[in-house]
This record gives C-alpha cells, structure tokens and sequence, in this order.
C-alpha cells in the first residue's frame, strides 16, 4: 500500500513524443526525447517490438518525470512513460483532448 502523501510525491506530466532512436544491441528498446513543457528528457522505453518510430512522434503521453535518472545498456533515462501491459500488448496511456505540454496529471 502506497499513502497519498506518498502517491503525490509523483510529478506526472503531459509529454510530447519529439524523437526516437533505437538502442544498440537491445531490439525492445527506443530512446525516447519527450519535452515536458519547456524542458525535454530522455526516456528509454521497451515498446518498439509495439510501436514504430513514425507511430511515436508527436504522440501527447503521461510521463513520471521526477524519477531518479537510470542508466541502461549504456543510456540513460530520466523518466519513465506510463503503459498498460495485458498478454505482451502493450499500450501507452494518452491523452482524450487537447492537454497541453507540460500539464499536471493529477
């Protein structure tokens, strides 16, 4: 169990999607360049067996941006994207309107 003090701790945004590129020697993974609203973080993200480069650009996500950076296979990553998984299917959590960049998720 997670108190609420502790849940609202999380600093979670409305990202937007600028790049991807692929990580060496890892065929799941793709370093994402999210602006955050006036400031852009790397991501490494295990979606790309789901999703194609050209699917991800200009995509509005929810990004935990407050995480300790982590350095995978030689990357780091200063957030992490919010997905829900069911059976290897993967699906990034969006937006339903026109959020701006930057916005709080509450």
């Amino acid at each position: 169990m997670v108190s609420i003090q502790e849940f609202q701790k999380l600093d979670m945004k409305v990202g937007e999607i600028i790049s991807t590129e692929h990580v060496p020697n890892a065929d799941r993974l793709y370093v994402l360049n999210v602006d955050i609203g006036g400031k852009q973080i790397q991501l490494l993200a295990g979606i790309r067996q789901q999703y194609t480069e050209d699917e991800l650009k200009g995509k509005k996500i929810v990004v935990v941006a407050n995480l300790d950076p982590a350095t995978i296979k030689g990357v780091t990553s200063e957030g992490m994207l919010l997905a829900a998984e069911h059976e290897g299917n993967i699906s990034l959590v969006t937006l339903d309107k026109d959020i701006p960049v930057g916005s709080k998720v509450l």
